[in-house]
């Protein structure tokens, strides 16, 4: 997972103004591989679809990922007759690199991918984009899984599918509703910045871009589909699935530990109403009791299995305060970042050390309540020195609570600003690329030179796309490229 960082954040979104015609407002990426079949009747289908219903101009990218068929030649003759086609190829399998390529590469302020045997229904093309391009959402996704969504597909499909998205839901608490359906699409300014963070190549490359986009504040707008399975499809299952939960442990390991820099990504606007300063409305008080409670019970249950393992080689004192001081490092830990928010490694020594503190006046308060009860009780039960560590522990928890918001994770610095956890400052390479209409071979990102996010970001405030809205026909794209 890549952990650096780039003080460079994104531009405010807004909506895409008018300009010149037949600058491409959508790019389009059909990733393939041995496609010979397919690939003519997707692309005509497709641009006959984008000339009579698209307002806007547009292009549609052919990314041959390392085919061993005649689909290169299949592509650059379609690439010469359709003047909105274009085509290159990369030398290595992988969806996610293929992606990573094409969308570092274009030029147009609106990205999106689809699926090569167009299972999804053209007609939910205009609707997944119109939300980028109004300045309304950063990412776009179809559901196959949504309410209104119309799908036809086998009951193993239906199972699988339905199992992932419930593990990313209760492994990484994603809120979106289908991480693989193959139509997606993205702001060029975000994804800039976004995907140089996305590990993955091959095909949780969707899902690993969604949960960090999610985690970093991002929108991501949701559009039910009407879905039909390809039964042709090549897609190697047990595979996938294998490579899929292999690479939701490895965001959620990035994730718990903090090594993810979304920090500047959280807050990217400027028109998050949360940023607003509203008076008489305390600051996040809600969620954070409810996540302190939460750590809290955890904590609890967690301090009892340890005393009571501790207590069977020693005495009630020792054990308390082993089992104490354990959980006392894993509930400052968890309250840091679960309920306070605090991403990333920065100030975490400090946190502990005040923690600790706080574990002192626990340690005093459960200890005096062992303490009472052996003087009232030469040989208490076993159950009764539990229940009293219960009721000190209970006692202990409001005073905690308001130490750690006021004292050891005070959200506001001395100047009354929102406090920020300090990231490093080395930067993280984004790809430069550079397109050309017909058949051309794009290295690798992960193998070219890098230059600073923050650069391209303001690159991009520099010179803001202007759109107007136009009938693709009405000028030689392939010119305005």
């Amino acid at each position: 997972m890549r952990t650096d960082s780039s003080p460079g954040t994104l531009p405010a979104r807004e909506h895409l103004p008018a300009a010149p015609a037949g600058t491409p407002v959508l790019d389009v990426v059909i990733p393939v591989y041995n496609e010979e079949k397919d690939l003519q009747p997707c692309v005509r289908r497709l641009h006959e679809h984008l000339t009579r219903t698209f307002p806007y101009a547009f292009r549609i990218t052919v990314a041959d990922n390392a085919s061993t068929d005649t689909t290169r030649q299949v592509a650059g003759r379609l690439a010469a007759e359709i003047a909105e086609v274009t085509t290159f190829r990369l030398e290595q399998k992988g969806r996610g690199r293929a992606l990573r390529a094409a969308w570092s590469a274009s030029d147009a302020p609106v990205l999106a991918y689809m699926d090569v045997d167009l299972s999804t229904d053209l007609n939910a093309l205009l609707p997944l984009v119109a939300p980028l391009i109004s300045g309304h959402s950063d990412l776009a996704i179809g559901s196959r899984l949504a309410r209104s969504s119309r799908v036809v597909r086998g009951p193993k499909r239906e199972f699988i599918s339905r199992a992932y998205n419930l593990i990313l839901r209760g492994s990484l608490q994603a809120r979106f509703s289908d991480a693989q359906c193959g139509f997606k699409a993205i702001r060029r300014d975000v994804a800039q910045v976004l995907l140089p963070l996305v590990e993955d190549t091959g095909w949780f490359f969707d899902t690993e871009m969604l949960v960090l986009a999610e985690r970093a504040g991002l929108r991501i707008h949701e559009v039910p589909v009407d879905w039909v399975d390809d039964p042709d499809s090549t897609v190697h299952i047990v595979r996938t699935a294998t490579d899929d939960l292999k690479g939701v442990w490895r965001i959620g390991r990035a994730l718990a530990t903090g090594s993810l820099p979304l920090d500047r990504l959280a807050r990217p606007f400027g028109d998050d109403p949360r940023d607003r300063d509203i008076t008489d409305v305390p600051r996040g008080l809600a969620r954070q009791l409810v996540g302190f409670c939460v750590v809290g019970v955890l904590s609890t249950l967690f301090y009892l299995l340890l005393y009571s393992g501790f207590r069977v080689f020693t005495g009630s004192q020792v054990a308390n305060a082993l089992a104490l001081l354990v959980s006392a490092v894993a509930n400052t830990a968890a309250n840091r970042r679960l309920t306070f928010g605090v991403r990333g490694r920065g100030g975490a020594v400090r946190h502990q050390a005040q923690g600790l503190v706080v574990f002192g006046i626990g340690l005093a308060l459960t200890s005096g309540s062992l303490a009472a009860l052996n003087a009232a009780t030469s040989e208490p039960a076993h159950s009764t020195e539990l229940a009293v560590l219960i009721a000190a522990n209970l006692a202990a928890t409001v005073l905690r609570f308001l130490l750690f918001r006021a004292w050891v994770f005070p959200d506001r610095r001395e100047d009354g600003t929102p406090a920020a956890v300090p990231y490093g400052t080395t930067p993280y390479g984004t790809t430069p690329y550079g397109t050309a209409p017909g058949d051309a071979t794009v290295a690798d990102p992960c193998d070219t030179p890098s230059l600073r996010a923050g650069d391209a970001a303001d690159s991009w405030r520099d010179r803001t796309v202007q759109l107007l809205p136009v009938r693709p026909h009405d000028t030689d794209a392939r010119n305005a490229r």
